[in-house]
Order: structure tokens, then C-alpha cells, then sequence
């Protein structure tokens, strides 16, 4: 079976075309991309600080959509990483306010779930299993930051 067989809807397909899981193409040189990370779990966001902090991204974190994107109206930002399932305004909502709010950023979605709808997977440049993220996320941003 071949991942446009296996994945249906074209953001997961972007996920297995740009996306290579080696992170030997990834520059360990510090970055000047600000990220900003919004997810309702503490313990997630801080781990995606440090993490994309130790390969030189500038990261903003905030525990809800309501605060990301107060975050997102007050800085420059590059890149939004923003889990799906969320109270009061899910990943997919997010996304389109996002692209409102800063049309040139990247977003990527983040889930632990494997039934996120077709339509909220096209909100987003990209999508990533929570369980591929450590795998993932950095070639995501250095090849969609590419374009």
C-alpha cells in the first residue's frame, strides 16, 4: 500500500512527502524562526520549548487558543504548532483564525488521535502524530520554512 493509499487527505500526505524522519538534514545552527506552541497540556508545551529551544528557535507557549493567538497579535512569528483536541476551540478553529492572523506562518497540528476529520487536517500545512513528533517536527519546519 503506498502513503497516498494508506493516509487519506492531502495535509497527511504532505506529511509523508516533505517530511523525512532522519534528523541528518536538520542544521543543529541556531535559527531565526520564532515558534509559537499552543497545546492544553503543561507538560507537552514545555518539552516543546526545550526541545526546539536546543536547536536555537526563539518558542512562545500558551495553554489555549484564546492566549496563542493574543500571542500571535503581539509578535513576529514563523511557525504555530497547535495540538487538535483542545477546550473551547479546537486545532481546526485555531487554524483558521491563525491564517487570518498571520497569513505567511506555518502551522502545523498535533494530535494523539488518529481520527482527526479531513477538513481540520486541510486547516493545516502539516500534520504530526503526537507519537512521530520527537521524529518529526524539525524536518517539518526546516522543509516547510523552505517554500
Amino acid at each position: 500500500m503506498s502513503d497516498s493509499e494508506q493516509f487519506s487527505g492531502i495535509t497527511t500526505l504532505t506529511l509523508w512527502t516533505v517530511i523525512r524522519p532522519d534528523r541528518s538534514e536538520v542544521s543543529a545552527t541556531p535559527q531565526s524562526k520564532t515558534v509559537l506552541c499552543i497545546d492544553d497540556d503543561p507538560d507537552l508545551l514545555e518539552c516543546e520549548k526545550a526541545f526546539l529551544e536546543s536547536f536555537g528557535y526563539t518558542v512562545l507557549t500558551a495553554p489555549s487558543g484564546k492566549k496563542g493567538l493574543e500571542l500571535a497579535s503581539v509578535h513576529s512569528v514563523d511557525v504555530v504548532i497547535v495540538d487538535y483536541v483542545m477546550p473551547e476551540m479546537n486545532g481546526q478553529e485555531l487554524a483558521v483564525e491563525m491564517r487570518w492572523l498571520k497569513p505567511h506562518a506555518t502551522i502545523i497540528m498535533l494530535s494523539g488521535k488518529a481520527d482527526v476529520p479531513e477538513q481540520a487536517l486541510k486547516s493545516a500545512d502539516v500534520f504530526i502524530a503526537k507519537s512521530l513528533l520527537a521524529s518529526r517536527l524539525l524536518s517539518a519546519i526546516a522543509q516547510l520554512q523552505a517554500y
